[in-house]
């Protein structure tokens, strides 16, 4: 769903964000386009080519408060490699090694079983899993 300047102030102003001018620019890059997976280091690109004037920081720090607001789901996929979800459902994912692209897995086709409780005190939130693709070799 793709979302107007109008709505992407009012998503930050939601969250109980101030909608500062590099919140409303970072928010409208993530949000305009539907649901996409993005690292901080691809959004700052994506800024720097639309002439959004934001450090790398400012891009780490705004992810981290939108994820925080709930308006994105952080994934961990590969070491260091974090990725921000625009779609905050209970969903899974595929991820293409050497691309480096996450795809969503379409609901219905994974279950988890049998999972351990959690110490006391503690809830479950959720479980992400990570199916890990690669093109097939010819042999």
């Amino acid at each position: 769903m793709q979302e107007t300047m109008a709505g992407i102030v009012g998503k930050v102003r939601e969250a109980g964000l101030r909608p500062t001018r590099q919140r409303v620019a970072l928010a409208d890059m993530l949000f305009a386009k539907g649901d996409r997976h993005i690292s901080a280091e691809e959004l700052h690109e994506e800024a720097v080519q639309a002439g959004v004037p934001v450090s790398l920081a400012t891009v780490y720090n705004t992810l981290h408060q939108f994820t925080e607001a709930g308006m994105l789901r952080i994934l961990a996929v590969e070491g260091a490699k974090t990725y921000f979800d625009t779609n905050t459902s209970d969903h899974h994912h595929f991820y293409v090694e050497g691309a480096n692209t996450v795809i969503d897995i379409a609901n219905g086709p994974v279950t988890v079983h049998n999972l351990p409780e959690p110490p006391e005190g503690m809830e479950i939130v959720n479980v992400d899993i990570v199916v890990r693709l690669r093109p097939k070799t010819s042999r």
